[in-house]
């Protein structure tokens, strides 16, 4: 692990940082007044300019919300989830099946590939088949798109399951110009304090359906105005939208910093690193290495979900990938 003293010799890009651009600061504050002369604090200009731009940025009608949590929520609802099953890759933070739970179904957890540690579409299968799901995540692991995203995608379409992405590390990753977010029929970034972009708390749906769109809308502020959806207060306020449009307009440049970095100082020295498949770009909220490092900002996930809430599942997989990798130090550090 990182220490005070290898932190100071380290190089700039390998020591920690918020993903923020300090030149962005005076417009930063001058939105910030712009939302107090306003006096429209929440539900106002700000988070309609800042969904247009996540919108031309991610290529899919975006809803604002108050964290990834009010996103995922607000699909499983919409997807009609209570009292089914949702498959759920094990290796991902406990957020992604807390959600499934707290919308009222129940998890079982699928195996990941050692290659990308993202969902393997072979163990997706099985247990698509054994267990018939409503509804599935698949998670993007690290910053890169998972690589059997297009067989998943393309299953859940053809047997009827929902399929949400959670994008809460995928800020920047496409393949051959497809962003996440984008295969299956929502997807859910995270904007919080340690993301490629953040917005200290926060997070942003987006999906191809509009009639998804409309449901999270209503869902993210209790209902209103017609309360025919029981939602909850899942807004993002107009001071967090401000940040937020800053941040999504800094991405390209935060994206193309971290591939330089990755590409010029880290690739040449890690040999075991995670590879790409061919039209793969990460936006590399991870630089993951198949090594027990030493000095590293530890690992993606230290153990499976499936291991903390004691199912008796095997999931090998899952299991190896949280012993035999490490992640490298590489934060966005713009030089001037």
């Amino acid at each position: 692990m990182t220490t005070a003293s290898s932190q100071q010799t380290a190089p700039a890009y390998a020591r920690f940082a918020i993903g923020f651009d300090p030149r962005d600061r005076d417009r930063f504050h001058a939105l910030i007044d712009e939302v107090i002369d306003s006096g429209h604090w929440s539900e106002g200009e700000m988070n309609r300019r800042f969904e247009a731009a996540w919108e031309d940025y991610n290529g899919l009608p975006a809803v604002a919300t108050g964290s990834w949590s009010g996103g995922a929520v607000a699909a499983l609802h919409f997807a009609g989830v209570q009292g089914e099953t949702v498959l759920c890759p094990s290796n991902t933070f406990m957020a992604t099946p807390l959600a499934a739970i707290n919308a009222g179904a129940s998890v079982q957890f699928v195996d990941c590939n050692r290659e990308d540690l993202c969902m393997s579409f072979a163990d997706f299968e099985a247990k698509a088949e054994r267990y018939k799901p409503r509804a599935a995540f698949l998670v993007h692991i690290g910053g890169h798109i998972a690589f059997d995203t297009i067989q998943i995608a393309d299953y859940c379409r053809e047997n009827g399951i929902f399929l949400i992405e959670d994008c809460a590390h995928a800020h920047g990753a496409e393949w051959n110009g497809v962003r996440a977010g984008t295969y299956g029929d929502a997807g859910i970034y995270s904007l919080y304090a340690t993301k490629s972009i953040t917005t200290g708390e926060g997070g942003v749906l987006v999906s191809r359906h509009a009639e998804v769109i409309e449901h999270a809308r209503a869902f993210r502020n209790y209902g209103k105005p017609t309360y025919d959806v029981p939602g909850l207060n899942f807004r993002m306020n107009e001071f967090t939208a401000a940040l937020g449009l800053v941040q999504i307009e800094r991405l390209p440049e935060i994206v193309a910093f971290k591939n330089a970095v990755a590409r010029d100082e880290l690739n040449p020295r890690y040999p075991s690193r995670l590879e790409l498949p061919e039209g793969m770009t990460s936006g590399l909220y991870k630089y993951i290495v198949f090594d027990w490092l030493e000095r590293s900002t530890g690992r993606v996930y230290d153990e499976p979900c499936h291991r903390i809430m004691g199912h008796d599942v095997e999931l090998p997989n899952s299991d190896w990938v949280a012993r035999n990798h490490s992640c490298v130090p590489l934060y966005y550090r713009p030089s001037a």
